[in-house]
């Protein structure tokens, strides 16, 4: 099970802090949210970002593009430091073509999906990705309910890699709790990323990791 704590709700004036706190505390990966204000209606962080982060951790920088015309950009974020790179469906006109891009620029595969678009608009490039993001919330903001629905579409995604014998990853990302992940790992996910609960837990960052990891463990 990997955690990879979102920075979209860390505390940006202390955020070489917040990371070296969840190095600290066992996390796995870090998750980078880029948006745009196009595809969603948020404006966060772009590659500068990125670089910074790069230089506070070691850890995996999962950087997940929501944003219009991806493809202008993959090599920007690779050269700032991102270690995957993670696309939307509905942003793609050549999916095939963008995967491969991002392949070839060395970085791990990630295709993501909106809570209201169907696992079939991805059937055909599944062999070709490391990771698929199933959006447990409509993307744009921290702090969103978990959308319940959304574990059977997990449940489904689980079974479509089984049967072709693949071994990508599944991630979650949108209102995912100790409450809500135990949910998503039993349908058969296994990366789990959590903004407001863990920056914004009362304990603080260390507690906020550990009660994630003991509910998916």
């Amino acid at each position: 099970m990997i955690l990879a704590p979102s920075i979209l709700s860390a505390d940006f004036l202390h955020l070489g802090d917040a990371l070296q706190a969840c190095d600290e505390a066992g996390a796995d990966w870090f998750q980078i949210d880029v948006m745009d204000g196009h595809f969603v209606p948020n404006i966060s962080m772009g590659p500068l970002i990125v670089e910074a982060c790069r230089r506070a951790t070691e850890r995996t920088l999962d950087v997940h593009l929501m944003i219009s015309n991806p493809d202008a950009y993959l090599e920007v974020f690779k050269r700032a430091g991102a270690d995957s790179l993670t696309v939307h469906i509905e942003t793609t006109t050549h999916i095939h073509r963008t995967l491969g891009v991002i392949r070839e620029l060395g970085c791990q595969v990630g295709v993501a999906l909106n809570p209201g678009t169907p696992l079939t608009a991805i059937e055909q490039v599944l062999d070709l990705v490391d990771m698929v993001l199933i959006m447990t919330v409509n993307p744009g903001f921290s702090g969103q309910a978990f959308i319940p629905e959304m574990v059977g579409k997990i449940r489904k995604l689980r079974r479509m890699l089984d049967d072709r014998g693949l071994e990508s990853h599944i991630q979650v990302d949108g209102g995912i709790s100790p409450r809500t992940a135990p949910l998503a790992a039993e349908a058969g996910a296994n990366v789990f990323v959590a903004a407001s609960a863990i920056f914004q837990h009362p304990e603080g960052i260390p507690a906020g990791l550990r009660e994630l990891r003991e509910a998916v463990t």
